[in-house]
């Protein structure tokens, strides 16, 4: 299973893609980001944040996290999503530009 991270995320974990191994029955997208926060600690800070709506499993707001493309919390179960072996997912904070 694949992560990619983007700008100030990919910064903090020195760099843009993380391969995750899963073990067990029917992964889940919590189960890819635990495994991501234990191999990459400096991230959990970033990711996670502590009383957020039950609708964002505690993920910062100004964090996005895809699953082949598209966001968990819109599209799916959120961090509940069960995931497949060649899954690409991805975590990012918004960008814009001008």
């Amino acid at each position: 299973m694949q992560w990619k991270l983007f700008a100030d995320i990919a910064e903090r974990a020195g760099t843009d893609a993380v391969a995750v191994r899963l073990d067990g029955d029917d992964p889940t997208v919590g189960d890819a980001l635990d495994a991501l926060l234990e191999t990459y600690p400096a991230l959990r800070e970033r990711v996670l944040v502590d009383g957020e709506p039950e609708s964002r499993d505690g993920i910062a707001p100004d964090v996005n996290v895809l699953l082949d493309g598209a966001d968990v919390f819109t599209t799916a179960d959120g961090l509940a999503t069960e995931v497949s072996e060649g899954a690409e997912l991805a975590l990012f904070p918004p960008v814009s530009g001008g």
